[in-house]
């Protein structure tokens, strides 16, 4: 019992997605002796389902997907998964399979209002008794609500992207993961190599207040739905996107080279670009971005993401500007001098 309300203590305190799957995995492990427990990500690309390991227990110890490499795992379809998919698609909490080697595994996805982001997957040698069982729809309960409130609290209302005020804490922890990348990066790049950095990027729909203006504040909630959707399929799952209010969003992406960050920003941008809005028509978004310093504060960071979008702004729009690479070749002082503070009245 002390080992219960000890775990029920951890798993409701946390205030973050992944410490609470941490805390979750972990309770799991412990109290129903579960030999392997893997918490996954769910998301679309396109039409179809893929599934990505987020959080697992590995040698005794948890590790997420964050640390576990700087590399990118791209998720594989849900098709690799039967008994999950038939258990999504059935709108149904648990599935319960055997493996060709006889092990045990229970899938649980875990569903907001209709949609399911994310599942647990409890395997065991042997099938799990009664007890075992117990335990683990109680854990996986209180997991359910509490993953909504979470979810409730960090939310954007309209978009479904985390809100501003989640973006400090985000953050911060991302800054400190780049103080290695700091300390190495000047020898690494007299040696020619790609250094994974993180970066933060400021995305602002191009003449968002003209589709607002002539179709009306519906028309101009489908894009930005839209462009959020968008957003999602561009980047990766532990890449971080919030939408800061009106048509601007911010982006923190992870561990990847300066090449790498702007063929992400890219990416969208030209889809965006692509993209049909219905009533609307065409429409593009200018970003600026940065290089995150963890000897930066997060306002001086965001300044420089935004003078980068500024020049964005001010040379024609629908294109992706670096803050350093500007500051190196000159131009932005240039722009910044010649720009008028009421450029942005129409973005």
């Amino acid at each position: 019992m002390d080992a219960l309300i000890r775990h029920m203590v951890g798993i409701t305190g946390q205030r973050d997605h992944r410490l609470l799957e941490i805390s979750v995995v972990r309770a799991l492990h412990e109290l129903a002796e579960a030999a392997r427990v893997r918490a996954f990500a769910i998301f679309n690309i396109d039409e179809d389902l893929y599934v990505r390991p987020r959080v697992w227990m590995q040698n005794g110890r948890i590790i997420s997907s964050e640390e576990a490499t700087g590399e990118d795992h791209g998720g594989d379809s849900i098709a690799a998964f039967p008994a999950l998919q038939a258990c999504i698609s059935g709108h149904v909490n648990c599935a319960e399979e055997t493996t060709a080697e006889g092990e045990s595994v229970l899938w649980l996805p875990i569903w907001l209002n209709d949609k399911v982001s994310s599942c647990l997957q409890i395997s065991n040698p042997m099938p799990f008794s009664k007890s075992a069982r117990d335990v683990i729809e109680g854990i996986i309960g209180v997991y359910r609500n509490y993953h909504s409130l979470l979810d409730y609290s960090e939310r954007d209302s309209l978009t479904g992207l985390l809100n501003r005020k989640t973006f400090d804490e985000k953050f911060a922890r991302m800054a400190m993961e780049s103080v290695p990348a700091d300390h190495h990066a000047g020898s690494e790049r007299r040696q020619g190599m790609h250094v994974p950095e993180q970066w933060l990027a400021v995305a602002d729909v191009d003449h968002f207040k003209s589709v607002n203006d002539r179709f009306g504040h519906l028309y101009g909630d489908e894009v930005l739905i839209l462009i959020a959707n968008m957003l999602r399929r561009s980047f990766r799952d532990h890449d971080r996107i919030f939408r800061f209010g009106g048509e601007e969003f911010v982006i923190l992406l992870r561990s990847t080279s300066r090449d790498d960050a702007r063929k992400a920003f890219e990416r969208f941008r030209a889809e965006v670009e692509r993209q049909q809005f219905p009533q609307v028509g065409r429409m593009t978004v200018s970003l600026g971005f940065a290089r995150i310093n963890a000897r930066e504060t997060p306002v001086m960071l965001l300044g420089n993401a935004d003078r980068a979008l500024y020049y964005a702004k001010i040379n024609g729009r629908n294109r992706v500007c670096s803050f350093e690479e500007l500051v190196q070749s000159g131009e932005l002082q240039v722009a910044m001098a010649q720009a008028s503070a009421e450029f942005f009245f129409d973005s």
